[in-house]
């Protein structure tokens, strides 16, 4: 079983050696361990300084993207090298590297695809009071839009199968974090939490420039997220509001008139009708953003089955390599190589593994080629021998 840990990192050229050297280099039932660090377009010598510090695989986006872009370009790197179980960890040294072993421990139990580290936040001594209480709204509001229950949904160390990651779609450039969660929770994928350690903040978040810009930029992804996924729910709750202002607004203006007062209400009415019109047209908006998921699931699903023949990892479960002679020369633990992920070297290098051999056009030398007597065997039932057979039978 081959477990990759990827680490997107932005200008961590000071820490992204501590990170390689905490990631452990053997677990019970792990096979194979490699490094993947997302270079997500720094300015400095971040690349340089994972190559240094022994990172198997350094993936270089050629501009800034965000958070979100980087982790994607990860799983998918991840899921073409054979990855069978794919972690995710901070570049800043935030995580425990030492409790990877816990967080894939429930994928290797078959118990759970998706596992998010718990850094219990509500008791952390670095949070405040107010950001304790925003982090469990936050993890309760996104427990109802998922249907999971995540104590600390905003945590970036998390661990996912193959199976689970390659069902990973992230669209949102602000975070991955809340979207993985509601998109786990959807597409009904087994969530579990484990509790982690964390290390001493080096550095203030670069994600969010204050806690305002955080809230609403977190409260637009959830209502986002929720809305692709459940779109009739979402905007029928709204339309059913509307037209029941409405309709209230309606009955009021009639009350009114059956009662002699028919002037002065007239405000009540212009407010109905345009509540109404927007309930009804609100209502026929969710209908529309229905049939728009439905084919958003079958675009998934055509992206699940080309990430899967992708993905050399099968075939080379199915034929494993011989190991090594003693006279050979031991595979050094350097990085492979580091590629830009808007060209096609790592498809080459793929290409150049799976390649097969080149067989023989004609028969294997030494063999005599045996001759069928009685010429041609024809079927009658074949298209292009019923002509013979109806002669056959006229005779």
């Amino acid at each position: 079983m081959k477990l990759i840990v990827q680490i997107p990192a932005y200008n961590e050229e000071q820490t992204i050696a501590q990170t390689l050297r905490d990631i452990p280099k053997k677990i019970e039932g792990i096979t194979s361990i490699e490094t993947l660090v997302i270079d997500d377009g720094s300015i400095d010598d971040t690349a340089a300084a994972a190559r240094k510090a022994g990172a198997n695989h350094v993936l270089q986006l050629k501009t800034h993207r965000g958070l979100s872009a980087a982790f994607a370009a990860g799983v998918d790197a991840a899921l073409r090298l054979g990855a069978d179980i794919v972690v995710n960890t901070d570049a800043d040294n935030q995580y425990a590297g030492a409790d990877i072993p816990k967080l894939v421990a429930p994928i290797m139990r078959g118990s759970a695809e998706v596992v998010i580290g718990d850094r219990e936040v509500t008791t952390s001594p670095h949070m405040t009071p107010f950001k304790r209480f925003l982090q469990r709204l936050g993890s309760w509001t996104v427990g109802l839009a998922s249907g999971v229950r995540v104590a600390d949904v905003t945590s970036g160390f998390r661990a996912f199968s193959r199976e689970a990651a390659t069902q990973i779609n992230v669209f949102n450039p602000f975070t991955y974090t809340l979207e993985t969660i509601i998109q786990s929770g959807n597409r009904n994928l087994g969530v579990q939490c484990v509790t982690v350690r964390t290390n001493p903040p080096v550095r203030p978040s670069r994600l969010y420039h204050g806690l305002g810009t955080y809230l609403r930029k977190s409260v637009v992804t959830i209502f986002r997220i929720y809305a692709l996924y459940k779109p009739l729910k979402t905007f029928f709750l709204i339309g059913v509001l509307l037209i029941l202002a409405g309709a209230s607004l309606g009955a009021r203006f009639l009350w009114d008139s059956m009662q002699g007062n028919r002037g002065g209400h007239i405000q009540s009415l212009i407010l109905a009708s345009v509540f109404l019109i927007v309930g009804f047209q609100t209502l026929l908006i969710g209908l529309l953003a229905d049939l728009i998921s439905v084919n958003r699931r079958l675009s998934e699903e055509v992206l699940v089955r080309l990430r899967r023949m992708q993905a050399p990892a099968s075939e080379r479960r199915e034929h494993p390599q011989p190991k090594p002679k003693e006279t050979e020369q031991p595979q050094s633990n350097e990085t492979q190589w580091v590629w830009l992920v808007d060209e096609d070297k790592l498809d080459d290098k793929l290409e150049e593994r799976v390649e097969p051999e080149a067989q023989p056009e004609g028969p294997a030398p030494g063999r005599r080629r045996r001759r069928r007597r009685g010429g041609t065997r024809q079927h009658a039932e074949l298209p292009g021998n019923r002509g013979k057979h109806l002669a056959e039978e006229g005779e």
